[in-house]
């Protein structure tokens, strides 16, 4: 009896422990999955308030991504508002970005409001006075207790904006110290249509990009707080005037008008918690088509391998050398010679080099949804063929191009004729060209390629003058674009400079000053969001010794275009051009028409796709671009084998579309299921076990040569990836490629010994968190089995053998039994 209760008790008890093991553990893949879902549906709705003067309270603001944030673009709309007239003088809204650890929200001196020399702007709501007049004036709050007009700044009260880092506060309204009008994100005028809507795109700065706000940052195990404030404007004054027709001049910070505020938390995710410096690195290298993607995969990978994949971004042809010690990311194959060992491709994205713009209706801050770009418009921009590419003095027709040429893209009868409501657009928004990024690429060769392959392109490029008398600018009839294949990069080959007439003794404007490259495609896109090119296009004469300076597009007169990849487009919300592909069918850049694109492709050397936007596949995109992971098969195999892991999981759950960090972020499509197969295969290739490897030795042989540094980067690779993110004004917010190549080399004392027999080790495939959940739940679950089982049949058999001892009818198994 007593084994009895022995054999029940221990049974119970097992299936309780494994039940509640199953219960207590995430469930595999859907811990992600819900989290995912939980980001992507992470809006957030706030309803004004009446106010002293005015009532807001049929308002309603919704914030569209509020968790999970990094430096992204995130959709802003909102109902329920009064008409804006054109001029903003009235009902408008105010964004800005803030921190503070108050759960009621931030105080006004937390927040990045008020940029550095605004112009003309800082007179009206662009600046931290918080009343631009006298006190007399309809424009002085007398609800302001806290900065009254009687401050030091010429009579006005200001308020300083006080850092999270602590740091001490400004000193002057436009005090430039944490941010200026380059890199601030405030948006001071936000309209609203006679509907009573509206809607933008703000952009949500990191700590890496704003440290003076602190989001995402990790300090003693808390995560920096951050908002989005809102303060909409009426028809009243801060004083309580009522100014329906005439500019209001106090600041949001007024007292009165921050009493009208709407707040919004946000939650960003950690900033370098996810791969900790520390861990051994096993770098990528390469192209930046690939760079969102790589950084997801990064992210979920590190934890469960215990290194960290880091994509150091450097032009195409040095990755390919990179290829020898490790993992090189480009879109053209690497060629070896005879007596080095082969190397392997593996697919890993699907994306596009697309032309991004922030275009937004005059008076407005709506974006155009649809932008239609054909492959000689493209050619005109690349080859500054406009006159006001590069002005001469006063506005007057450029030196050396035809009079015929149009002054700017949006007087062009070719886009006028393709985007027909630009026609009766004012000159408030002014084209100001595209911008390039700088250096070589694969990228750069293919949108040549594809220029090239268009007979209108191809014969603007040769030097024949479009329908409507258009022709190249002269000075890039000598690079004969037309038939130059092995064109990688965008030249400014413009040799014009012009004297600004402003009286600047020795003072000239070149092309490379009035159109500057882009640090990097993520630079590119950023700016193209902040409404600011980088663009020289004014003279301080009395600066010494004399400068130019440039000033960001004001919020509903921005016309931006940029060269950027579908990714990055997508992070910062940027519109995307539709282009004519080769069948003469509109595209624009989606997972379907990229999918259409890489299904009419043809297999080139190497297995490499031939990736000819010259193709006449129904429905697919030019310029679709697949990414290959390639690596020598000579590295040791500790090198050989953790790459291949990486190279699994990108071709498997790194394929899932999502957000979350692990997934195919937006802008990528997934890999077809051939590409998926040929990864695996390349992956397999790579970790097979060879005749130079040695149990878990790293040396390498053939074209690898030593792998005891892991393939970290040399002091130039890392000068380059610092220097992508060196574009101007914003310095290196080009999505961390300094922090990465800083990175790259692996933890003193190199790679610990691999694992004893690496083969077996690849085929298993990274060993990611899910994974490891994945069989302690199968293990769990069998246990569960086993113990309900012993629970029901430990009594049976203990009495089948009291029976069997006793020679009771039935103790025999055979035949028919008592338990049959």
């Amino acid at each position: 009896m007593r084994a009895h209760r022995r054999v029940r008790l221990i049974s119970g008890l097992t299936a309780l422990l494994a039940a509640v093991g199953l219960v207590v553990l995430p469930p595999t893949g859907g811990a992600g999955q819900a989290r995912a879902a939980e980001l992507e549906d992470s809006a957030v709705t706030v309803n004004g308030k009446e106010g002293a003067y005015e009532d807001f309270s049929g308002l309603r603001v919704t914030v569209h991504q509020t968790k999970g944030l990094r430096s992204q673009g995130v959709k802003v709309s909102w109902e329920g508002g009064k008409e804006t007239a054109i001029g903003f003088p009235a009902n408008y809204l105010q964004i800005m970005q803030c921190w503070g650890d108050d759960p009621e929200g931030p105080e006004r001196e937390q927040c990045q409001f008020g940029s550095a020399e605004k112009s003309n702007d800082a007179q009206y709501t662009g600046d931290r006075i918080v009343g631009m007049e006298s006190a007399a004036s309809s424009a002085f709050d007398p609800n302001e207790t806290e900065y009254p007009h009687s401050g030091t700044v010429g009579g006005f009260g200001w308020v300083p904006f006080r850092p999270a880092t602590g740091e001490p506060p400004t000193t002057a309204p436009n005090d430039a110290t944490y941010f200026s009008k380059y890199t601030t994100n405030e948006q001071p005028w936000l309209n609203t249509g006679p509907d009573g809507t509206g809607e933008t795109v703000f952009e949500m700065q990191t700590a890496l990009q704003a440290a003076h706000l602190g989001c995402g940052a990790v300090e003693a195990g808390k995560v920096g707080r951050c908002w989005l404030v809102i303060v909409p404007r009426g028809e009243y004054e801060a004083s309580g005037a009522h100014l329906p027709d005439s500019r209001l001049k106090s600041s949001a910070l007024s007292t009165s008008n921050w009493a009208n505020r709407m707040v919004v938390p946000l939650e960003f995710e950690p900033i370098g918690t996810a791969c900790p410096l520390e861990l051994r690195s096993r770098p990528t290298y390469g192209s930046e088509m690939a760079q969102e993607a790589t950084g997801s995969w990064q992210a979920a990978l590190c934890d469960a391998e215990n290194l960290s994949y880091n994509h150091v971004v450097m032009s195409d042809s040095q990755a390919r050398v990179k290829a020898a010690t490790g993992l090189s990311l480009t879109q053209l194959p690497v060629t070896t010679g005879e007596d080095e060992a082969p190397v392997v491709h593996a697919p890993l994205t699907v994306s596009g080099l697309v032309v991004g713009y922030s275009i937004e209706y005059p008076g407005s801050t709506k974006q155009v949804p649809r932008l239609r770009l054909t492959a000689r418009l493209v050619a005109k921009l690349l080859t500054y063929s406009y006159h006001e590419d590069l002005p001469g003095p006063n506005g007057v027709p450029r030196e050396g191009l035809s009079e015929g040429n149009p002054r700017r893209l949006r007087l062009d009868p070719e886009f006028l004729d393709l985007n027909p409501e630009m026609r009766q657009w004012s000159e408030v928004n002014l084209d100001v060209g595209i911008m390039l990024p700088a250096g070589n690429s694969d990228y750069g060769q293919m949108l040549w390629s594809w220029l090239r392959s268009d007979k209108q392109a191809r014969e603007f490029l040769a030097g024949e003058a479009d329908p409507w008398g258009m022709t190249v600018n002269p000075y890039y009839l000598d690079l004969h674009l037309d038939n130059d294949e092995e064109r990688t990069d965008f030249p400014k080959a413009d040799q014009y400079e012009y004297q600004p007439p402003r009286g600047c003794t020795g003072l000239k404007i070149s092309l490379l000053d009035h159109r500057p490259y882009t640090g990097s495609l993520h630079n590119a896109a950023l700016r193209t969001r902040r409404g600011y090119n980088g663009m020289l296009e004014g003279e301080d004469c009395t600066a010494t010794p004399p400068k130019l300076i440039g000033n960001p597009q004001r919020s509903g007169q921005r016309f931006q275009l940029s060269l950027v990849d579908s990714a990055t487009a997508a992070l910062y919300g940027l519109g995307t051009a539709e282009l004519r592909n080769a069948n003469g069918e509109w595209v624009a850049p989606s997972t379907e028409s990229f999918t259409k694109a890489v299904a009419g492709m043809k297999k080139g050397p190497e297995g490499v796709l031939d990736q000819d936007p010259g193709l006449e596949t129904k429905g697919a995109y030019p310029l679709t671009a697949v990414t290959y992971g390639a690596a020598s098969t000579g590295m040791g195999a500790e090198l050989r084998t953790e790459y291949a892991d990486l190279i699994r999981y990108a071709a498997g759950p790194g394929q899932s579309p999502g957000i979350e960090p692990g997934q195919l972020p937006p802008g990528y499509a997934p890999l077809s299921n051939d590409l998926r197969e040929q990864a695996v295969k390349a992956a397999d290739e790579l970790a097979r076990k060879r005749p130079q490897d040695s149990g878990g030795s790293t040396a390498s042989g053939g074209a690898g040569g030593s792998s005891g540094n892991g393939g970290g980067t040399s002091g130039s690779d890392a000068g380059a990836s610092a220097g992508a993110g060196a574009g101007g004004p914003e310095g290196g917010s080009t999505g961390g490629n300094g922090t990465d190549s800083a990175s790259a080399s692996p933890a003193a004392g190199g790679p610990s010994p691999g694992p004893s027999d690496p083969e077996n080790i690849a085929q298993t495939g990274p060993a990611t968190p899910e994974k490891f959940l994945g069989i302690i739940r199968w293990v769990l679950l069998a246990t569960l089995i086993a113990g309900v089982a012993g629970a029901v049949a430990g009594p049976i058999l203990m009495r089948v053998g009291v029976m069997r001892a006793a020679g009771a009818p039935g103790s025999h198994l055979e035949g028919n039994s008592p338990m049959s």
